[in-house]
């Protein structure tokens, strides 16, 4: 699923660029009235030649006008066109969970380890640790090179770097062993859990 998304996203970044490009060289070639300058001649057909040309000429642009279904429907289209452009721009931000892992199983072949698994395993293992109240464990990256991102919440008595050095040492000094990963770079975020007062009768 991840790769035919990045396959999605390339050729939609791919046809973006090609068409920017078509209508960046137009807008170049009538503005600048090249073809006049330089000496050759467009397709004919072509409507934007030179610069008082327009793309649009009025009968093409009042052609539907005045019919009921013309305005709805430009605003819908347009609509759509806004929130996939939004939807896109908002996909590239955000990181995606690793849906597996390709683990060494030292036959030459590999195996798959599902990445939900490891984050399921990672989090229980991360709360167990002395001062973490709670945990919240994600893998990003590759499936060959995965990368922890976890969130902790730690208790009022908890030592930061203490926690941050034992969640090193031990958790995902364990994970990196059982998957038989070379590094497994981390990144971690800490926060304070707060707890309400209570009243004391």
């Amino acid at each position: 699923m991840r790769k035919v998304s990045r396959t999605v996203n390339r050729v939609l970044l791919g046809l973006t660029g090609l068409i920017l490009i078509g209508v960046g060289g137009t807008v170049l070639l009538g503005g600048l009235d090249l073809p006049r300058k330089w000496g050759f001649g467009m397709p004919s057909g072509w409507r934007w030649t030179r610069p008082d040309d327009v793309l649009l000429r009025d009968d093409d642009r009042t052609r539907w006008a005045d019919s009921g279904w013309w305005w709805p429907v430009v605003i819908a289209v347009l609509a759509v066109l806004v929130l996939l452009a939004l939807w896109w721009l908002l996909s590239q931000f955000r990181r995606h969970r690793l849906s597996e892992i390709l683990v060494d199983s030292g036959d030459g072949e590999g195996a798959q380890l599902r990445g939900r698994a490891m984050e399921n395993v990672l989090t229980a293992e991360t709360e167990t640790l002395d001062g973490v109240d709670r945990a919240r464990v994600r893998l990003t990256g590759r499936r060959t090179e995965p990368r922890l991102r976890a969130g902790l919440a730690l208790a009022p008595h908890a030592n930061p770097c203490a926690v941050v050095a034992r969640l090193s040492s031990e958790t995902i000094a364990h994970a990196r062993t059982s998957a038989g990963l070379e590094k497994l770079p981390a990144e971690v975020r800490l926060r304070a859990v707060k707890h309400r007062a209570e009243r004391v009768s």
